[in-house]
């Protein structure tokens, strides 16, 4: 078998596809790292509003608003 006009024998077909094979675990391996940053952003978020919620109960202050009127350039 010829690729670019190189002749590829046994051994050579063998370390193209373990490199195919690797190359597609990296990406794997990176999408899951992505996946698991944006939920740990999510989560940090989210524990924050839950500590600040606890601490104007403490303090006795109104909570913000959830579902108030739409406010910002964005509604």
């Amino acid at each position: 078998m010829t690729l670019f006009g190189t002749t590829l024998d046994g051994p050579a077909v063998a370390a193209v596809i373990g490199m195919l094979l690797a190359l597609v675990l990296w990406v794997m391996s990176l999408k899951s790292e992505i996946g698991y940053g944006r939920w740990f952003r999510q989560w940090e978020a989210d524990r924050k509003a839950r500590r600040d919620a606890e601490l104007a109960r403490e303090r006795g202050e109104a909570p913000p608003p959830v579902d108030g009127p739409p406010r910002g350039p964005w509604g």
